[in-house]
């Protein structure tokens, strides 16, 4: 089955104590677009401008990706540059230019509509229900958020989660929004505005999942370096939901397991700049860690 995915296509400018690119290929659609091809078609709604480089089309054609809803708009590109310290968990924004992204207005072509599994990205609640109100009777939903959103559309997103089968989020924007910080009370004020599954994630410390089943504690696969983290969270949930649309049956015998391989694509996005590990990376050297995290958690 598909994936349908909408967010953000950008061109990150990125700095670490060591080195520094300009301009690479990123945004929140263009990394869970890639991790999902692994395992499903992935289709991918975004907006890009005139400077958009071809070789970066390119790239998401050599991963299958379906581009019939990404959006060509006079202008530039969406531009974000950040530094990171020598602590890869602290970063800090240096520009933002919203370019062509500040007029996206998602339209889903036909045969998007019809996506069984739908991963909306970070972008503003308000687009996120925008294309909710064109999916015709999708089987699992998921939205991703940010910090933003929680300081400047906290209605839409409150009114978005009933909606959705899935909410992910990160651990300071679980205490953000819940008003607590014991992460079981804010998993189950979570549930109760709607989501059946609520995944909060961690960072180096992996991720953990609330649902019908209980509770899962999903492991970080461990990385002896970090080049760059950017992109690592919606690679995670970008594989995440690529590997439930391959999976048969039920989603909830398999979501732990989707986890971990979320959890395993999103190392090979940390051990290079933007995008240039992740699309090097191979089925089966997925399929590796995967067996190594089985090994290093089994008691």
């Amino acid at each position: 089955m598909s994936v349908l995915i909408v967010g953000s296509t950008a061109l990150d400018s990125i700095k670490t104590p060591g080195r520094e690119h300009p301009r690479l290929l990123g945004g929140s659609a263009s990394h869970a677009a890639v991790a999902a091809s692994f395992f499903s078609p992935a289709r991918m709604v975004g907006v890009v401008g005139t400077d958009f480089p071809r070789r970066y089309i390119q790239l998401y054609e050599r991963h299958g990706i379906d581009l019939a809803g990404l959006q060509r708009l006079p202008g530039k590109t969406f531009h974000w540059s950040g530094e990171y310290e020598a602590n890869m968990n602290n970063r800090r924004t240096l520009l933002t230019e919203l370019g062509v992204f500040e007029q996206f207005n998602p339209v889903l072509p036909a045969e998007f509509q019809r996506a069984p599994f739908v991963l909306l990205a970070n972008i503003a609640p308000a687009l996120q229900h925008h294309v909710l109100d064109q999916v015709r009777r999708p089987r699992f939903v998921v939205a991703d958020t940010m910090d933003l959103w929680l300081n400047v559309a906290l209605p839409d997103l409150m009114r978005l989660l009933p909606r959705l089968d899935a909410f992910v989020l990160n651990d300071s924007e679980a205490r953000q929004l819940t008003k607590t910080d014991n992460l079981l009370a804010a998993l189950r004020k979570i549930h109760q505005f709607g989501p059946r599954y609520v995944v909060i994630k961690q960072g180096s410390h992996g991720s953990v999942l609330s649902g019908p089943r209980g509770l899962f504690i999903c492991p970080a696969y461990p990385l002896r370096r970090v080049v760059d983290p950017t992109g690592a969270g919606d690679s995670f949930v970008g594989a995440m939901m690529g590997y439930l649309a391959a999976a048969k049956g039920p989603v909830d015998a398999h979501i732990r397991r989707a986890m971990v391989y979320g959890s395993v694509v999103a190392s090979f996005c940390c051990e290079g700049f933007g995008l240039e590990r992740t699309t090097k990376t191979t089925r089966p050297e997925i399929e590796k860690r995967v067996r190594e995290i089985e090994g290093m958690t089994k008691f």
